[in-house]
């Protein structure tokens, strides 16, 4: 376990190193690997586990009863999932988590925050809180993106945003054209033909997951 890299993650930022084993034993720590495509989280299910991403990446999913998906938010390396739920076991769980990629783990037993004598347990419920809030801003954005009633309105307010969040106007974003337009809620062979349309049109370069802004100079 990289224990260097652990400390550099939101949930663990902060942590003195030498308490940080402790804080790993104390927490049932365990770490385990997923095949890309593998549900790890499944929608109804119960937890008191959350997870954080070593490697790979895990996408958030809903699907209806006829199996459309939507994708609410993906997790990179470093970040974490489920924690919510694992504060509220009782609570079944309304999405699916998604391995994107071959992906390695590291599960956490958050029933150990309800311990006083858990090393730096203040600081973890800290950090906790602001990924909370963090994420919850992630889904402000969401809704933003998907407020527009067209395809077009719904990619470039995405696009646009990313540009702003990563401070470039070439930049790349986690999804594939498939989730992306799983993410924004349109069909992906009309986000692919709006995306040749933008390109004709000079607004922008797209390559797999990579894109350049080729206008809006309020960016840079």
């Amino acid at each position: 376990m990289d224990i260097q890299f652990l400390l550099h993650t939101p949930l663990f930022l902060g942590a003195k190193p030498e308490e940080l084993k402790s804080l790993l034993a104390a927490m049932e720590a365990a770490e385990r690997a997923f095949p890309k495509g593998e549900v790890i989280l499944q929608a109804g299910e119960h937890t008191s586990r959350l997870y954080l991403v070593l490697s790979g990446g895990v996408t958030v999913e809903n699907h209806d009863a006829w199996g459309n998906r939507t994708i609410l938010g993906h997790v990179a390396p470093g970040e974490v999932f489920a924690e919510t739920y694992a504060c509220l076991p009782s609570q079944p769980m309304m999405v699916s988590a998604v391995a994107s990629q071959e992906t390695a783990l590291l599960s956490l037993n958050a029933a150990a925050l309800q311990n006083d004598s858990c090393p730096q347990r203040d600081l973890i419920l800290t950090n906790l809180l602001r990924i909370t809030s963090e994420k919850n801003l992630a889904l402000s954005r969401r809704i933003f993106y998907t407020s527009s009633k067209t395809i077009r309105g719904r990619l470039l307010s995405y696009l646009s945003d990313q540009a702003v969040l990563q401070g470039s106007l070439s930049f790349s974003i986690p999804f594939d054209r498939q989730q992306l337009a799983d993410y924004l809620g349109v069909d992906r062979s009309a986000l692919s033909n709006e995306l040749s349309k933008l390109r004709r049109e000079g607004l922008l370069i797209a390559r797999k997951n990579q894109f350049s802004l080729l206008t809006g100079s309020g960016f840079s």
